[in-house]
């Protein structure tokens, strides 16, 4: 009986040392894959090719001169749901192209405007804001208890809220 705990611990041994050295493994993949990126851009990899605003300030005013809608992407480099919305947005060629149509601004910080958090501080979080410099509270995505919250199933949502944002540019403007 001795000797089959024995066993049996060992295999646990070799189970959870494994498991941990495949962790190990795809951190340092991921880490030398992005890495050798050249210093970090503003589009922080949501769309390189993308013009990204630095401020909110410098967003609101290019909003307002251009005419576009605004569209800011609160997330955080360390939350594994904004990493997962990142890539699917980065790689959707269709949201790129319609991304060209805004004034684009993404934060890993909360600004002071309390009216980019209506509904609470959560990430990712995506707002739209119009040349009147409105917060479009009425494009949101399907949770109910974060309303702008988009998760990577959540794209073809997202694509239809910026056609949406650039609809009603064009209606109520």
């Amino acid at each position: 009986a001795m000797e089959k705990s024995y066993m049996s611990m060992f295999l646990l041994l070799v189970a959870i040392s494994c498991a941990l050295a495949k962790d190990v493994g795809k951190k340092e993949t991921k880490e030398t894959t992005a890495k050798p990126k050249l210093p970090q851009t503003l589009s922080r990899g949501w769309g390189d090719q993308l013009i990204w605003t630095q401020t909110y300030e410098e967003a609101l005013f290019r909003a307002k001169h251009s005419n576009k809608p605004l569209m800011i992407i609160h997330h955080l480099d360390d939350c594994p749901h904004s990493q997962a919305l990142k890539k699917v947005f980065a790689e959707h060629k269709d949201i790129q192209k319609l991304a060209e149509k805004f004034i684009l601004l993404n934060l890993v910080y909360e600004t002071t405007d309390k009216n980019l958090s209506p509904d609470g501080q959560y990430v990712p979080r995506i707002l739209f804001i119009d040349p009147s410099l409105t917060v479009r509270a009425d494009i949101t995505g399907r949770y109910s208890n974060r309303l702008y919250a988009y998760e990577p199933s959540d794209i073809s949502l997202l694509y239809s809220n910026m056609q949406k944002a650039l609809k009603l540019l064009k209606t109520e403007l």
